[in-house]
């Protein structure tokens, strides 16, 4: 009897390719030349420190200027811009500009990156891609620049706005600001106008979707010929962000905005409405915020970015579809209509799903965690649902966890990369099975 192939699907290719930039990454980091002081760096920091990076998280164990030397910040940069842009999509650039048609099976690995569901035209998509991520990051490159040129110099000035503005793009959280005080992020920009709006612009267009850039630009900014998903995508960021702005403005004037003018107070609220959605640059200390903030930045950590985009996140559709079906349940409605159009029915369960296991992921993880490590429960959670929204805002209990915790935060945080995108996927890729009624029985439920 022939023993039965076995054959990688696309979507769990997609989870290998990750896990193999991480375990390259990790042994980059743990070599003596990546570390400043010229040690090696323990197997579980380098891991961690990749996975971080490339599920574009933030979360560290040592700070970033400090701990790694040029050549492991460069290593962080790559991994950074890799995990973002996938490494599918990197893999099929090179392919590309090697002259060599790309395969079938690249294809449908890249439709399966972007969410796309047209196999026609992936290519033409991967070049918009890969020219809109170059002109947006050197757009950011050169305007940090113009910021920090000023006050480092030439060649640092420049380097810093090019780290950063790929940071900020991918929604990575790592920041090189450890130069003058460790763990500082962005703090001594809180109210720079220049900094805060170029860094926040960089996290919104990158956290929007590939296919939403090609769909805004192909309508000329036209809501109404936007498709169904642009339109959602382009209507929950906007709530998100307006609304958060007014939420952290009111509830932070009298907390940890109030040392700031009210310009500043503007400034910070604004930023504070976009970062926490995974882009984890804070230019605000996270265990300052009061009980309204941190809730709030609790939920827009778990809610992320957009399908098909740089950032993780159960993703701004999820949340969206999840919140309609609930509406419709309640409404006793078989069917969820929104801009005129009736969703399907195998999507809303997928959206509740997806929901369901980021919940209990985080409640778990925050369980063990709290077992084994001697710090507040306020400051676990943060760091999980940071980890698993791949956002990396903390209050700085990272570097202090033990190895068990660090293995544990790495696992959320390349299911929070990997998760929206394939994880229902994966689970719905087995075999077929004769399907069998089963008799039908009620039960009280509410």
């Amino acid at each position: 009897m022939r023993a039965k192939r076995y054959r990688l699907t696309y979507t769990r290719s997609i989870a290998l390719s990750f896990l193999i930039v991480i375990c390259c990454g990790a042994l980059l980091l743990s070599l003596p030349v990546a570390s400043r002081s010229g040690d090696w760096t323990s197997p579980i920091n380098a891991l961690f420190t990749a996975t971080s990076a490339t599920c574009v998280t933030g979360l560290i164990i040592g700070d970033t200027y400090t701990h790694w030397s040029l050549f492991g910040q460069l290593v962080i940069l790559l991994l950074i811009q890799i995990g973002g842009l996938g490494f599918m999509t990197v893999i099929s650039m090179f392919t590309i500009f090697s002259g060599k048609n790309i395969s079938f099976h690249e294809r449908r690995l890249l439709m399966e990156s972007f969410r796309s569901t047209r196999y026609n035209g992936i290519v033409s998509l991967l070049k918009r891609i890969l020219i809109g991520t170059l002109f947006c990051e050197a757009l950011g490159a050169f305007v940090l620049s113009l910021r920090f040129v000023p006050q480092m110099g030439l060649g640092q000035g420049i380097y810093y706005g090019i780290f950063h503005s790929v940071s900020a793009f991918c929604n990575a959280g790592f920041d090189l600001m450890g130069k003058y005080r460790e763990y500082s992020s962005f703090t001594a920009y809180t109210g720079d106008p220049v900094v805060c709006l170029t860094l926040a612009a960089l996290i919104i267009v990158g956290g929007l979707g590939f296919l939403v850039w090609t769909d805004v630009l192909k309508n000329r900014f036209h809501f109404q010929r936007f498709s169904l998903h642009s339109k959602i995508v382009v209507s929950v960021t906007a709530f998100l962000i307006f609304f958060g702005w007014a939420a952290f403005y009111f509830s932070e004037s009298h907390g940890v905005f109030s040392n700031l003018s009210n310009g500043d107070k503007l400034v910070a609220a604004f930023f504070q409405s976009v970062s926490p959605r995974t882009a984890g640059i804070n230019t605000v200390d996270q265990g300052s915020l009061s009980n309204t903030g941190y809730i709030l930045t609790l939920f827009y950590m778990f809610v992320g970015g957009s399908p098909g985009s740089t950032a993780g996140g159960i993703k701004t559709t999820t949340i969206f579809v999840a919140l309609l079906c609930a509406i419709a349940s309640a409404r006793n409605s078989d069917h969820i209509t929104v801009f005129k159009k009736r969703l399907n029915n195998a999507m809303v369960r997928q959206s509740t799903s997806i929901v369901t296991i980021y919940f209990v992921a985080v409640m778990i993880a925050t369980a063990v965690l709290s077992i084994i490590e001697p710090f507040d429960l306020e400051a676990i959670l943060f760091d999980v649902v940071s980890a698993i929204g791949t956002v990396g805002l903390s209050f700085g209990i990272t570097p202090a966890l033990t190895a068990v915790s660090k293995i544990i935060l790495s696992l959320l945080m390349f299911f929070g990369r990997i998760g929206g995108l394939t994880l229902f996927l994966v689970l719905l890729e087995k075999n077929k099975k004769i399907p069998v009624e089963r008799p039908v029985e009620r039960i009280m439920i509410g």
